[in-house]
């Protein structure tokens, strides 16, 4: 195999990144960290103790502009994604960005068009990852016309919690930092579109219903306009109409994270609580768990699959940028 050794330099040492990135990428033969900045350099500093990286750096430029560094891990807030792509892909570095792609439509878009002015280069999105384990299966049983034509798709997410007006602002719930992000609408929207394609019609309506927050710092109050409620009725380019519910308000309803696809000769439901997949056709009295063979279970090699295209070993399908243009798309009015 390519050992080809790559330095790495990481903008924004996020939980995912520290996680999943950060240890995913120390883990592949001939990738180095050398250095990592953070949104602080005493922050950056803990994260560079953690894990071994030789060296902190004070601002993003000078990671960028770092001739020895051959590609860029972007682990900071959706606000800064466009801002660090570009001027990491116009420097001549690959990019793994983190997942949401952009503050908005416009952005992703830009982004992506710079990537295709830099065709040499990686640029990959930090895919959805619940769905992982399923995808390849649900894609085998749509395409074996196993549910026949469908008719109808049902996706919903619910906390089951009374709206919080007490806790402090975080960034996902402010527009400055998060854009048009909303609870977990995208990284659904991105599993379903794996399986069934996009939406070409879209309503939606968006309620607020903690409408003033405390800052973070607990200074001040701050208003909220991103949406803790949403409901979308959607047309697919597969011809089903779609039903969607995010919220983060409904007290006392059953905690849930699932999709229902309806099709005229059978159901599939996955439940993303239990983790489980089930299945029924026309005939059956009830769903039945789906048995998935390990070889089957999609599992998480985002790093992998990124060192792997930056070498030439394969390409990027999780996720590309044209794809994260299209989840920001469907997200651009909410």
């Amino acid at each position: 195999m390519n050992k080809q050794r790559i330095n790495v330099g990481v903008i924004g040492a996020g939980a995912n990144t520290r996680k999943m990135h950060i240890p995913g990428l120390q883990a592949i033969d001939g990738v180095n960290i050398v250095s990592v900045c953070n949104r602080s350099v005493e922050s950056g500093k803990r994260v560079a103790d953690e894990f071994g990286i030789p060296q902190v750096r004070g601002t993003w430029q000078e990671v960028i502009d770092d001739p020895g560094i051959d590609a860029i891990v972007i682990g900071t807030w959706p606000y800064m994604h466009k801002i660090l792509t570009c001027a990491a892909l116009d420097a001549g570095k690959h990019v793994l960005c983190e997942a949401r792609m952009a503050m908005n439509a416009a952005e992703a878009r830009i982004m992506w068009e710079t990537s295709e002015a830099h065709p040499s280069l990686v640029a990959q999105i930090v895919p959805s990852p619940f769905t992982l384990p399923f995808d390849q299966t649900i894609q085998e049983i749509i395409r074996d016309q196993l549910l026949g034509e469908l008719i109808a798709i049902d996706m919903r997410h619910a906390t089951g919690e009374f709206p919080d007006l007490d806790s402090p602002m975080t960034w996902r719930q402010d527009i400055r930092f998060s854009g048009l992000n909303i609870m977990m609408m995208g990284i659904w929207y991105e599993a379903l579109a794996r399986w069934v394609g996009h939406a070409c019609n879209v309503f939606a309506r968006c309620k607020r219903v903690v409408k003033l927050r405390t800052s973070s710092d607990g200074t001040h109050a701050v208003g909220v306009r991103i949406p803790d409620h949403v409901d979308v009725i959607a047309d697919m380019d597969c011809g089903a109409q779609a039903r969607m519910q995010f919220s983060a308000v409904l007290g006392l309803a059953q905690p849930t994270a699932e999709m229902w696809l309806f099709g005229t000769h059978g159901t599939l439901r996955l439940d993303g609580v239990e983790k489980k997949l089930y299945r029924g056709t026309r005939g059956d009295q009830a769903l039945t768990e789906v048995d998935i063979p390990e070889k089957s279970r999609g599992q998480w090699r985002v790093e992998q699959e990124f060192i792997n295209a930056v070498r030439g070993v394969e390409t990027v399908k999780l996720t590309t940028f044209q794809e994260g243009v299209r989840y920001m798309e469907f997200k651009r009015n909410p």
